[in-house]
């Protein structure tokens, strides 16, 4: 049973949703159901992809890495999310851009998510 905000990928197709609602059925693409994104499982460099929260005077601002992570044509960080007091805000990023992202809002409680065309996700709580 698909639960709201986790992540699934069509390993076929690279179809990637997000569940808004929980439901009782499979999700399926391309014939196959579709794969859980589990945060940090790839074997991959922790320092460039565990996203790190910063506290602004306008918000937050969330930045992929310790150290800076690749943003080429063929590796790089295609979305950062901020689940902030249970309301999902969303920067989408293409190569060659920061892999970074603001969000001017107020919150208590907030998470970071983001997705690496190669890596998959990786998840900090804040």
């Amino acid at each position: 049973m698909a639960q709201r905000l986790e992540v699934y990928k069509c390993d076929l197709c690279g179809n990637i949703i997000e569940v808004m609602h929980g439901g009782d059925g499979t999700l399926v693409c391309c014939g196959e159901d579709m794969k859980l994104q589990v945060e940090g499982t790839v074997d991959a460099a922790r320092e460039k992809h565990v996203p790190v929260i910063h506290k602004t005077a306008s918000g937050y601002k969330v930045v992929v890495g310790e150290v800076a992570h690749p943003m080429l044509d063929a590796h790089y960080i295609e979305w950062i999310e901020l689940v902030a007091d249970g309301k999902v805000y969303r920067q989408y990023l293409n190569p060659g851009q920061a892999p970074e992202a603001e969000f001017c809002i107020e919150a208590k409680n907030v998470t970071a998510r983001e997705y690496c065309n190669l890596h998959g996700q990786w998840k900090i709580e804040n």
